[in-house]
């Protein structure tokens, strides 16, 4: 299920992907399309603009030189080469530009006094004629438009390219053709030479979005050194490719919940699956652990009821003894666990005071002498704290380091004896106490468990170390609830380290 999950996740970014790679394809393709026709747009406008300038001159020319040969009187004067014309028919005859223009006229349009009549066969050379002058109209008109062509070439070429560009032109042909694209988003140009220098700049330009720069060559047949290179980039690049996969962006999150909500049930499942599994550990544990003292007062019991025994005086004292021990110890296990689930309901009460951990330490050292002498080794102290007062429960905290000792002769190394350093400092403005042994450590997957309730470190076959796996967890919980940290340090086979921090008192 939670694959399923995560492969319809990973199919829908891909699609989104790919959508994103056509997007950013199509939008690459709109701009360099609207950045070449705005080149090619702004070419003709030049050409159009000399085009347009050539015949005016022509005419100027053409009115001027009119002028003149009325008033000498001379219609047949010798035609100028750049703009006049004269053109010889087949019989001989040669028109002026002033008589090409009568006959080429619409015979509508002629006065009726130049109309003249002819018979068939002149009519038909004069068809003739007028054919060939058309025909020579052409050749001329397209001379005329070549020198033109070459004048465009040549002159326009010369100039700056901030002479031949209109800069304001240009940028509302960029703008008409994006949108005539399908792209309508803020954008910045500029424009440069081919050697790099830059002649235009828009007047809201900024470097971001530069990362994705499109580009496109003004005056393109032009020699390279005279040709310019306009540039655009856009802001919201970003924003405009990823407008159109928006839709899928709730279902994306629709399946990353669908997801979330599947892992988190799973390890909700392996949680309890691992409470249920430590939880059955503790009711052995418990029962196991009540069953003993049980049993002893059982026994004691039944003795006390047995006729057939002798109730001596020092068999009653012996009897009533274990009776007393071991109910001390059952009330000491019921109690334990009640105190934690105090704890967990947050209804503990403290009587706390001012105390000197370095003589709490002395009297718990010299308590568990005989106990840690036992197996064969020895209790060290180090009073180093100058500032010892500490402002605590005094039952709860000796409760904190009783366990820690016990949990040292209870996890010792049978092999060797077992030492006990104890030792107090200050630093920065706490107190310090740290418990090391030399018994048998904790592995370093057991480390970051060894403070949860009902976690006990696996001993193998060993039977003797007894628990419901809760000392350490009232450790920590008391620890915390005077203000204070718990650290522990441990190498395998070597020994342990469980360190201490209090706030100190201050006057």
């Amino acid at each position: 299920m939670g694959l399923s999950f995560l492969a319809l996740l990973l199919l829908q970014l891909s699609y989104i992907e790919e959508m994103a790679k056509m997007k950013k394809e199509q939008f690459d393709e709109s701009v360099n399309r609207s950045l070449y026709r705005a080149s090619r747009n702004l070419e003709f406008n030049e050409t159009l603009r000399y085009l347009e300038k050539d015949v005016n001159e022509t005419e100027r020319r053409a009115y001027r030189h009119d002028s003149v040969m009325s008033a000498n009187g001379q219609l047949n004067g010798v035609i100028q080469h750049s703009h006049q014309y004269s053109v010889t028919g087949k019989d001989g005859t040669v028109y002026s530009s002033f008589q090409l223009k009568t006959i080429t006229t619409k015979p509508s349009s002629v006065p009726k006094a130049m109309i003249m009549k002819s018979d068939k066969n002149s009519i038909n050379d004069a068809s003739k004629s007028l054919q060939e002058i058309v025909r020579n109209r052409y050749v001329y008109q397209k001379a005329l438009l070549d020198e033109v062509v070459y004048r465009i070439l040549y002159t326009a070429s010369d100039k700056p390219l901030n002479e031949r560009v209109n800069f304001k032109m240009l940028d509302q042909d960029i703008r008409a053709e994006l949108m005539n694209n399908g792209v309508n988003i803020p954008y910045h140009v500029t424009v440069s030479t081919a050697d790099g220098r830059e002649v235009f700049r828009c007047s809201d330009y900024s470097d971001e979005g530069d990362a994705y720069t499109y580009s496109q060559v003004l005056f393109r047949n032009d020699p390279s050194s005279k040709m310019g290179i306009v540039k655009i980039h856009f802001p919201d690049i970003n924003s405009y490719i990823f407008s159109s996969i928006r839709f899928m962006i709730p279902s994306i999150i629709f399946t990353l919940i669908l997801l979330i909500t599947f892992i988190f049930t799973i390890v909700v499942i392996f949680r309890q699956k691992r409470y249920t599994e430590i939880k059955n550990d503790f009711i052995n544990n418990m029962t196991h652990e009540l069953k003993t003292p049980i049993a002893s007062i059982s026994l004691a019991a039944q003795m006390l009821n047995d006729n057939s025994v002798t109730k001596s005086e020092t068999m009653m004292n012996h009897l009533g003894g274990v009776i007393n021990e071991e109910s001390k110890r059952l009330r000491f296990l019921v109690e334990k666990v009640l105190q934690m689930s105090m704890f967990d309901n947050k209804n503990a009460v403290f009587k706390k005071k001012e105390l000197d951990l370095n003589e709490m330490v002395e009297s718990i050292a010299h308590s568990f002498t005989l106990r840690v002498e036992h197996t064969g080794g020895k209790i060290y102290t180090d009073i180093g704290a100058l500032n010892s007062s500490i402002y605590v429960d005094e039952m709860h905290f000796q409760n904190v380091i009783f366990n820690l000792m016990d949990n040292a002769v209870k996890y010792r190394n049978p092999e060797k004896p077992l030492d006990i350093y104890m030792k107090t400092w200050n630093e920065n403005g706490r107190l310090y106490l740290s418990i090391k042994d030399t018994g048998m450590g904790i592995k370093k997957e057991n480390l970051k468990k060894v403070f949860e309730k009902f976690y006990r470190v696996h001993t193998g076959n060993r039977h003797d170390a007894k628990g419901f796996g809760l000392g350490l967890a009232y450790v920590k919980k008391i620890i915390e609830l005077h203000k204070g940290e718990i650290h522990v340090e441990s190498e395998y086979g070597k020994g342990t380290v469980f360190t201490i921090s209090l706030p100190e008192i201050t006057d």
